[in-house]
This record gives structure tokens, sequence and C-alpha cells, in this order.
């Protein structure tokens, strides 16, 4: 039987249009419609950290001849003042330009003018979000638009993972592929339900969809604004596991409500308002750990809809006590099924080494999605024991998973979803060269949200910048219209990105890409990367 389709697409001026709700049971609430429209969302603080310093020493006379000889706007004069302006020097882009003889520090008369690192940026970040990474995301989300040449926005410094893989077009000596001829559309979107059954059809515009993220582990500005930016990209969000905020039904129809091991603020009109159900059987970050909320961020807003006890901490069990067999399983998937005879079921499981065979069970217990989640994931509040011990590091888990299903001869009836450490377009393409169908995000999202990888996430007051927050005070940093312009424009970023890669591998979708390992190489001594 062909599935019906229910789908939210982008209307002729890059708004979502106006849903049908899915069946009877689902929520009559209004739709909000997000526009998808790329703006400048500078940074919300008034010193904007840069890679660089730019100095004017004592002696700067103030000639603006700076001014002129800088095509990067670090330097400003107003009209009618007699002095320039402090340098915006997170617009330098460094040495490159500063020795040259058309730079400012050369043009300048009186020679005041120096360039050196930022040494507060240079101790910002760590191995697998380095410094570089993160002022790229930040210029992304700033801007819509790939970060310049002298942030490294491809990948970080860990030597491992997906920074030592990298596409054969990169490293010089391989054999270029023939391009996309100049002026093809590029197709990025996804199909989410491939089982052929009487579900609706599922469309999202980019394969990238925000992760769990619950209300309490996150200010409902950083819910909302991923809401809202899932909305305008015609693709979700997901609520992690701390319920379903009343602020969230306007995008019902981008949200994936998740049903984790606590079952905190799991109803039945909840699961019947959304497109997509999740259930977490482990995170990548920490399986076989659960879940774990302070008590200090589990305020009374956080303790109503999670339907406990405010101030205390709270604890999802791992596993599921009702689940210790694929037949217990589908019993799950079945329930859900039936209370919304009309959504998508995701499983999101983490990567243990038989994590193939899980893959394969959940297919058979009805999932139209797998979510395989490794083990570079999870924000500041996962132990690093737990993240860096335990679960199978995602690049090893896409193909494994990918081929199994594939020898199985069900790869083309399930939809394969990754996440745990993707931070940036090239990893998303490198995610679906060894095998997925889309990716998840989360750490990306917040630090274009201005996330400074201080590791402070699980506490109240902790994330001095209101973006993992319960805290009220803290949570006023950040408006919800600008938390959602950052994430429009990271996507659009990614997205730009990723048809720029399809078009250099001769490719007119995304769905070409899956699976073609042969265009990755991991990188050696030996092989050294072109820019």
């Amino acid at each position: 039987m062909s599935s019906a389709t229910v789908d939210v697409r982008a209307g002729a001026q890059g708004c979502a249009t106006e849903p049908k709700r899915a069946h009877a049971g689902q929520s009559e609430w209004p739709q909000e419609t997000i526009a998808r429209e790329i703006r400048p969302a500078p940074d919300r603080y008034r010193n904007v950290l840069g890679k660089y310093k730019v100095d004017r020493g004592a002696n700067c006379a103030s000639c603006g001849r700076c001014v002129e000889a800088c095509v990067y706007g670090v330097h400003k004069k107003p009209t009618g003042y007699a002095f320039t302006l402090r340098p915006e020097d997170y617009l330098c882009v460094g040495p490159d330009c500063a020795e040259t003889a058309e730079s400012c520090v050369a043009q300048c008369p009186q020679k005041a003018i120096t360039v050196r690192p930022n040494s507060s940026a240079q101790c910002m970040g760590d191995p697998r979000w380095s410094s570089d990474l993160i002022l790229a995301t930040w210029h992304q989300a700033a801007t819509g638009h790939a970060a310049p040449e002298h942030l490294e926005s491809r990948l970080g410094a860990s030597g491992g993972g997906f920074d030592v893989l990298r596409f054969k077009f990169e490293v010089p000596g391989f054999e270029e592929p023939t391009p996309t001829p100049a002026g093809t559309e590029i197709d990025t979107s996804l199909d989410l339900n491939h089982r052929g059954d009487s579900r609706p059809q599922v469309h999202i515009d980019i394969p990238v969809y925000g992760g769990g993220m619950s209300f309490g582990s996150v200010s409902i500005h950083t819910i909302l604004g991923k809401a809202r930016a899932a909305a305008a990209w015609n693709s979700f969000t997901c609520t992690g596991e701390g319920g379903y905020h009343d602020r969230l039904k306007p995008y019902d129809d981008h949200v994936i409500t998740q049903v984790a091991t606590g079952l905190f603020g799991v109803r039945e009109d909840t699961i019947q308002r959304v497109r997509i159900v999740e259930f977490k059987y482990a995170q990548g970050a920490k399986p076989g750990l659960g879940g774990h909320l302070l008590g200090d961020k589990n305020t009374p807003a956080v303790a109503r809809m999670r339907e406990a006890v405010a101030g205390n901490a709270l604890f999802s069990p791992f596993p599921f006590h009702s689940v210790y067999s694929v037949e217990d399983h589908k019993k799950h998937v079945d329930w859900i099924k039936e209370t919304n005879p009309r959504c998508l079921v995701s499983v999101k499981v983490s990567t243990p080494t038989d994590v193939d065979m899980v893959a394969v069970g959940s297919y058979y217990a009805g999932a139209h999605i797998i979510h395989l989640d490794g083990s570079y994931g999870g924000t500041g509040a996962a132990p690093d024991i737990a993240k860096k011990n335990i679960a199978m590091p995602i690049e090893y888990a896409i193909p494994k998973v990918h081929k199994f299903l594939s020898a199985e001869g069900i790869r083309d009836k399930v939809t394969l979803i990754s996440s745990g450490g993707i931070r940036s377009a090239f990893d998303v393409l490198k995610a679906i060269a060894l095998g997925a169908d889309g990716v998840v995000i989360g750490t990306a999202e917040m630090v274009a949200l201005g996330c400074v990888r201080c590791a402070c996430c699980e506490s109240g007051r902790g994330c001095p910048r209101g973006i993992a927050s319960t805290d009220p005070e803290l949570m006023k940093l950040m408006s919800l219209e600008w938390a959602t312009q950052r994430l429009i424009n990271l996507q659009n970023a990614w997205r730009e990105q990723m048809i720029a890669v399809l078009a250099r591998l001769g490719m007119k979708s995304i769905r070409e890409l899956r699976g073609r390992s042969d265009l990755l190489c991991i990188l050696s001594d030996d092989l050294e990367v072109s820019k």
C-alpha cells in the first residue's frame, strides 16, 4: 500500500505553509509560520571574541588611514568624529592580511597598529570543539554563510574520528570527480518513511534535525528557538525526556516527542499531537547510565511538567524495565502506533558492539527511523568518563549498521539517522557517505547560540550565557527572536556548504551520497590537505 503524504514544505516566499492536521486526535492548535529568511544576527555581547587581537598604540593620530586600508571593516571612523572607534577585531583575518603592503598595519603612518593571536580565544574549546571551530560556528550563525578561510570550519583538532576522514578531493593526488554542471538544482531533502505502510510520508528539506534537549536541561528560549528554526526549515526538533511544553504547541508539526525510561511528562495527548515519536533507549554519551537532572535545575515549572517534586534530583533508569527482548520492544512500538495512528516511530539507541543486531531488531519491531547515537555527543552535563570510554564512535557504527541492513535486504525500508559529535556541514556529509540518511545535531546548535564549551550545563546557574539554564535571570540574556535567527542562519550556511560539496562530487541529490565511503580517505602523516 502506498503511503499518503502529509508534507509541510517551504512556500514561495520561504515560509512554511499552513499544515493540515494529520488526524482528528491531534491538537487543533494553530501552527505558526516562520520565515526562512537569512538576516544578520550578530553576537549578543558588546565585545565580540575573535581569533586575533588588533591593538592601537598610544601614538595613534586618529587619521583614519586604517579605515581606508582595511577591506574587512575592522576599523571604523564615524563621520564628524576626530578619532576612530575601538577595532572590531573579530573581523580581522590575521597575519595573511597584516603582512601585506596594503594592510592597516603597513599603511598606518604612525606604525601604531599591531595584530596578534587572541589569548582569550586560544584558551576556549577542546580538541573536538577547537577554538577555530567554535568561532567559525558563531560566524555562520551570525551571517548565514560559510566562515572565512582563516577560521577552520570543517573539523576540530582531535586527531581522530571525522577529523582524520577527508573527501578525496581535499587531498592532492586523487582524481577530481566531474562536477555537477553549474546552475543545476541540488536536492538536500529526505523522506523519512520507507516502510511502505499506511502511515503518512514525512518530508524534510535538509538532512539535519535537532536533537533532544529537555526543558530543565536547557532554557525555554533555547527550546523554542530550536522549534522555530525547525519550522522555518521544514525539519524537526526533539523535546528530550522532560515532557512537552505548552509553548511548543504552535510547532507541533515540527516537534518529535521523546519517550524515555523515566516517562517524565509522557501523556497520551502529547503523543497524539506530533508526527514523530521517539523512544530513547540509550544515549551515546552515557550508555548504561540513564538520565540525571540535578535538583537545582528542577524548578517548580520543570517539576510541574515532569510531574515531580520541585528541588529533587530526577533520575531516568537504565534500561526500560519493560523491555528485555525484541518482542518487548515491539509492544512499545505498537503502543505508540495505536495511540497515534498517523505518526512515525523513531528508536534512539547507543552504539554497543552489536548495534547492527539492535538496528535489525528495531526494524522488525516496526520502527521507521533508527537513530544511532555515538560516543562523541552530549553536552557538558555528560560525564567525560562515559563519553570517552563506553560507546562505539559513530564513524564506526554507521557503516557497520548500513552494511548489515543492506545484507539483510532491508536497508531501503528504514531511515538511518546518526548523531554523536556532528559539528559541521562536512561532518554531516561524512556521516552520510559512511551510510546514514541524515543526522541529528545538538551541541552545534548550542554553540551557534553562543556556547563557549565551559562544561557547566548540569547546574541551574552554571551556564553563564543562559543557554542551558533554568535560572530566570540568566534566561533573559538570550531573546527568542535572536536564538531563532541564529539557528536559521546556521542551517543555511551548512546547506550552502553541502550543496557546494555535492556539486564538486558531481551529484544532484544528497541521497546519491549515502554509503559512498569510496569517496572518503583516512588522513595519514604523508598526506597533505588542500584548502
